[in-house]
């Protein structure tokens, strides 16, 4: 017998406030007291490491406020310039860089707002074109403001390209941020709501690098078309407890 299609009250039901009436019927993993998520994904001991210019060092992305808000579009071209290793710091300081973790280390107070500062993201990027970096994909290590080296392949920009539905322009900005979710951090406080918690935690990250690539003179778009099973294997993620949810391409412009 064929499967009932899903309503579209079913799509809306995760975006719900209601579901919050439920919330207290319930004990989460964190009231049942069970250990909480690590803030960071581990990586290998004996992974390349790359170190970033430090969040109190940084002197670019001095555009006023209201200028970057202003200026705020999608750019879909991007020139042949790179990014200085400052500049890339900075956008990744400006998307998950750490203020503080609290809370006996079950938290941390990032430059970007998260329901129950649970913060569910990774950040892996596509390097192409950086000063002094080469090129190939990276995890951005936000606890330890470092860049963690996975592999270099020169076909990488064409497959990022390629997994998110053959959208060809993505694959030519200087770095290509994909972040993925660990929905077991948001899971962990919130359970069943965290579908809805994660959806607008994403949104707050990527408007945050709209906005600093407005402050150092660069671009991006958001990216939400992609190929859920390609990206993830090109992450080298298992598209359960760890999958690929958003995708911005960043360039000069």
């Amino acid at each position: 017998m064929k499967a009932t299609e899903p309503t579209i009250e079913t799509y809306r039901k995760f975006l719900k406030s209601d579901q919050w009436d439920r919330f207290g019927e319930m004990q989460t993993d964190q009231q049942k007291r069970l250990p909480a998520p690590p803030l960071q994904k581990p990586y290998p001991v004996d992974a390349p490491l790359s170190d970033l210019v430090s969040p109190a060092d940084l002197t670019v992305g001095t555009l006023p406020l209201r200028d970057a808000i202003n200026r705020r579009q999608s750019h879909r071209r991007f020139n042949d310039a790179a990014l200085t290793l400052e500049e890339l710091s900075f956008l990744l300081w400006a998307t998950q860089g750490v203020h503080e973790i609290w809370r006996g280390g079950i938290a941390a107070r990032r430059t970007v707002p998260s329901a129950g500062a649970r913060h569910p993201f990774e950040t892996y990027l596509l390097i192409n074109r950086v000063d002094g970096i080469t090129p190939g994909l990276y995890r951005y290590l936000s606890l330890d403001h470092k860049l963690c080296f996975l592999r270099a392949d020169p076909a990488l920009p064409g497959e990022v390209s390629a997994a998110c539905n053959e959208q060809s322009f993505i694959g030519t900005g200087a770095v290509v941020f994909m972040w993925t979710v660990i929905p077991y951090r948001t899971e962990w406080r919130y359970s069943f709501i965290s579908p809805k918690i994660i959806a607008l935690d994403a949104g707050h990250v990527c408007q945050n690098l709209y906005l600093a690539c407005e402050a150092i003179g660069a671009g991006t778009c958001a990216i939400g078309a992609y190929n859920q099973a390609a990206l993830d294997a090109l992450l080298g993620v298992d598209g359960i407890e760890e999958f690929a949810i958003y995708v911005a391409p960043v360039g000069k412009v």
